[in-house]
């Protein structure tokens, strides 16, 4: 608003200069070229006079009072001044009364929050990624509010439900009207640049409010850290720890010499598909131990690894189970799921795209000693494979048919779409896991045949969250699951309903062996003998909390 009304006033002031130019201009060719004395004899006209007809002539309201004119030059002056009313008019309408009408119009926008609001966060943003943190916010109950800018912008996000108000970030009274002394945190997350100077005008106002800072590109993240930000994000970098995450997370296993994973039980992943009658139903509601003797030890669910997975939460579209059980359980499941099992083990990865995400899914994979191969348009020293991720040639020069994973690390969605089809056109059981640039393309990546899509919004803006939410670690990085075989003679005469294994150590129990045979249809009521082995999995911090309670 503060931009039009400057426009208006700028437009107002060109128009009286204009009208006296014109008006002198006119009473001087009124006096040199008109026949017969100007004015006539026995009166006084003033220049004033000239200016009435000048804006009789500019607003169309007349053709001016001294009509019609005798000399030719006096004719063309009219005309030009009727022709730039017409043009000032057609000036005016786009750019001062249609915006000046449409403020009037439209609902006012707050301004500043209640004096009363302290300890929430204060979003300088307007990007997909803070929707994502205040999502984050929302379910942790929080409080924000949105700085917001653009008055378009703010009133879309005011009728979406958000909390906003409408101002400049890098204002002082802006953020000082956003109650910023009183606030828990402040996230500058419009550009690289501004996002610096709203850390400068928030320092100035308040000098020990915590700051988060994000920033594109790595190369100025310092010069935020001068400006005063407490903590600077780099989304892609977040994005690509996140990817190499999903192939890192490892499966390790101790069950000694007796009893060997793959003939008594199978661990593997199984994505959740579009149309399985396991959307939208939690693993408790599903019954999946009962209807397919399988024990699920942990979850994928939008760039989070949890394990032992919450049991009560509705699984999501690729949502991808960590199971453990038999084969033709696991069968009945990859059935009722829709999808394919992918054992869970080591094995090459193919990896496209080497920009900023691409660089740290690398790092990541070499850290874990897995053997990757690189693949990207451009001829670098560290690219395996040179060429276009949309050509099956390429793909197949790159090892697709002998690969167990495929990420796709690519800034372009639509083309990450069609490398996606494909890979399932030439390998329907390779593990395909996609970056997202923008949210609204996971969906349609997840239809192409990806098996874990995530989007730069989501990562970054949980990462943001975790930040601001004490004790809650949003963002998981890191986590293993280790598959065990131990004794645990504490369980002696206790049902697994009793001991509540899993809500005291967070590890699952997938299996005993008993008698020298693997036993995995488990149920609550299975009583626990004095000569049980039991097959847990968890974390190895669950795994060694088990030990202390139960061995």
């Amino acid at each position: 608003m503060r931009r039009i009304r400057r426009r208006a006033t700028y437009y107002v002031l060109f128009i009286s200069v204009l009208i006296i130019v014109a008006a002198v201009v006119y009473d001087f060719g009124m006096r040199t070229f008109e026949p017969g004395p100007y004015p006539p004899e026995g009166t006084t006209i003033s220049l004033l006079h000239s200016m009435q007809v000048v804006v009789e002539t500019f607003t169309a309201t007349g053709y001016g009072s001294d009509s019609p004119w005798q000399s030719p030059q006096m004719n063309v002056l009219v005309m030009l001044l009727d022709i730039t009313g017409v043009g000032l008019f057609f000036l005016a309408l786009p750019a001062v009364l249609l915006p000046l009408f449409k403020e009037a119009l439209s609902p006012s926008l707050p301004t500043t929050v209640g004096e009363d609001l302290s300890d929430h966060v204060v979003v300088c943003a307007d990007t997909t990624r803070a929707e994502a943190a205040i999502d984050e916010l929302a379910a942790n109950d929080v409080e924000y509010v949105l700085v917001v800018a653009d008055r378009d912008r703010a009133a879309d996000l005011s009728e979406d439900g958000y909390e906003i108000i409408h101002g400049d970030p890098e204002d002082i009274e802006t953020l000082a009207n956003a109650n910023l002394p009183e606030a828990r945190a402040l996230v500058a997350d419009v550009s690289d640049r501004v996002d610096a100077s709203i850390v400068l005008t928030a320092k100035e106002l308040v000098d020990d409010v915590e700051i988060i800072s994000i920033v594109e590109d790595p190369d100025v993240a310092s010069y935020h850290r001068l400006a005063g930000a407490d903590h600077v994000l780099m989304p892609r970098q977040l994005l690509g720890r996140s990817l190499a995450e999903k192939i890192t997370t490892g499966v390790s296993t101790d069950l000694g010499e007796d009893v060997h994973l793959g003939e008594d039980i199978e661990i593997a992943e199984i994505p959740v598909r579009q149309g399985s009658d396991l959307v939208g139903r939690s693993i408790v509601d599903s019954d999946l131990r009962e209807r397919y003797g399988v024990n699920v030890i942990g979850t994928w669910v939008r760039g989070e690894f949890e394990t032992p997975p919450p049991v009560e939460k509705p699984l999501e579209r690729g949502t991808i189970l960590l199971v453990v059980g038999s084969q033709a359980g696991l069968e009945r499941l990859k059935e009722a799921a829709f999808s394919t099992i992918r054992r869970f083990r080591r094995g090459k990865t193919v990896l496209v795209g080497y920009g900023e995400v691409g660089q740290t899914v690398a790092e990541g994979l070499s850290e874990a000693e897995i053997p990757h191969t690189i693949v990207d348009r451009r001829d670098l020293d560290v690219v395996d494979v040179i060429g276009d991720a949309t050509d099956p040639e390429t793909l197949e020069r790159a090892g697709i048919d002998r690969a167990r994973s495929v990420v796709f690390a690519l800034p372009d969605d639509t083309t990450t779409e069609f490398a996606t089809l494909v890979v399932r056109d030439l390998d329907s059981s390779v593990e395909v896991i996609a970056r997202a640039e923008k949210t609204r393309a996971v969906a349609k990546t997840y239809r192409a045949g990806a098996d874990y899509v995530l989007s730069l919004a989501t990562v970054s803006g949980r990462s943001i969250a975790t930040r601001l939410i004490k004790g809650e670690e949003i963002l998981s990085l890191g986590t293993n699951v280790e598959v065990v075989r131990t004794t645990a003679p504490e369980l002696t005469g206790e049902t697994l309903r009793e001991t509540r294994v899993r809500e005291r150590t967070g590890c699952t129990v997938v299996g005993i062996e008993r008698d020298g045979e693997m036993v995995t249809d488990i149920d609550p009521d299975t009583e626990f003998r004095a000569d049980d082995a039991v097959v847990i999995a968890g974390t190895d911090e669950g795994t060694n909390r088990f030990a202390e309670l139960f061995g």
